[in-house]
């Protein structure tokens, strides 16, 4: 993939630091090399990927001023799969000597990339929630931004002033920035105003809104606490293969812009000559609704009520593998 993706949203408690720890991880089971960045001073991602902030002695603030390699803040984890640049409150006042620069702050984390950026498939910016001088570095230094957001009215008013944002960042320097998507979090089917605000977004948005729906999930929550992503903790939950089947989607989405195309067993059989046994290349390839990395998450139980309900209010259908499990969060109203 070999891109950097922006996870931000000023508004606080949408799932951003959720969505950057697990997605991560997701992300990580697909065998990608994965580069998680917290840009938050608040070091959640990095307490939520079992890192002790206040122990740190180099972090994304150290990277950001140019007073440390990029390599040498990086921490690999046991729990996850994937490399961290951690951080904790130093970044505040990062942000405010950054501010005194007389030119050239907003690309500083741009820099610090860029040594670095061939030996990750994929890095993944936590952004604070804040369109301040650490949310403008991490825009500057994407290709696109990952937009979580809670399906609320209060949330639709601030995704207009992100999108105001990305399009100053994209007229003043960084062209190539664009929109990754949308992604609905915390996502409760039986509530009429969040299905209202979801039509809304699928109306403006069109493709650009993820059909995987994160929904509310106690193992999501709780993951945190024990400084692992939800898909180590408990990787047969909700939330754990909702942020699969996300990783899956964004896949499949890279693979069909790229024009690469993958046969379903549907297809495998209509195109094939039919036999008695299994072809010479063996089993046929994995439909485009596994989520990959899938078969890291072992398998779930089978039953509906380990899904969540479509966003169109459509029963969710049980699965017999972490990957059938996985399709029960897709967006089925389009």
């Amino acid at each position: 993939m070999n891109r950097v993706i922006a996870i931000a949203n000023q508004k606080g408690g949408v799932g951003k630091t959720t969505t950057a720890v697990n997605l991560a991880a997701s992300l990580a089971a697909t065998r990608r090399r994965v580069l998680l960045i917290d840009l938050d001073p608040q070091g959640n991602a990095t307490m939520g990927s079992g890192v002790e902030k206040t122990q740190l002695t180099l972090s994304s603030c150290e990277v950001l001023l140019g007073e440390a390699e990029l390599a040498a803040a990086l921490v690999t984890l046991e729990h996850g799969g994937y490399t961290l640049l951690p951080a904790n409150q130093d970044l505040t006042a990062a942000e405010v000597r950054l501010l005194a620069l007389p030119i050239g702050r907003e690309i500083k984390l741009r820099q610090a990339l860029q040594p670095k950026r061939n030996d990750f498939d994929v890095i993944l910016i936590d952004c604070p929630p804040a369109l301040n001088m650490l949310t403008v570095n991490a825009l500057v230094a994407a290709d696109s931004v990952l937009i979580p957001m809670q399906c609320e009215y209060y949330a639709l008013e601030g995704l207009s002033a992100l999108l105001s944002t990305v399009e100053q960042i994209r007229l003043a320097a960084n062209p190539a920035l664009c929109i990754e998507g949308v992604l609905r979090t915390m996502f409760d089917p039986r509530n009429n105003l969040a299905n209202e605000v979801s039509a809304q977004l699928i109306t403006h948005f069109a493709d650009k809104v993820f059909r995987t729906v994160i929904p509310r999930n106690i193992r999501l929550a709780e993951a945190p606490s024990f400084g692992k992503p939800a898909l180590f903790h408990d990787r047969e939950s909700r939330g754990a293969l909702a942020y699969l089947a996300l990783a899956g989607e964004m896949i499949r989405r890279e693979e069909e812009q790229n024009g690469i195309v993958r046969l379903t067993p549907a297809t495998a059989a209509t195109t094939s000559p039919a036999t008695s046994g299994p072809g010479p290349s063996g089993d046929p390839p994995a439909t485009n609704s596994t989520a990959p990395g899938a078969e890291h998450a072992g398998t779930g139980n089978g039953s509906a009520g380990n899904g969540v309900a479509a966003a169109g209010g459509t029963p969710a259908e049980g699965g017999g593998t972490a990957a059938e499990s996985a399709r029960v969060h897709e967006d089925t109203s389009r």
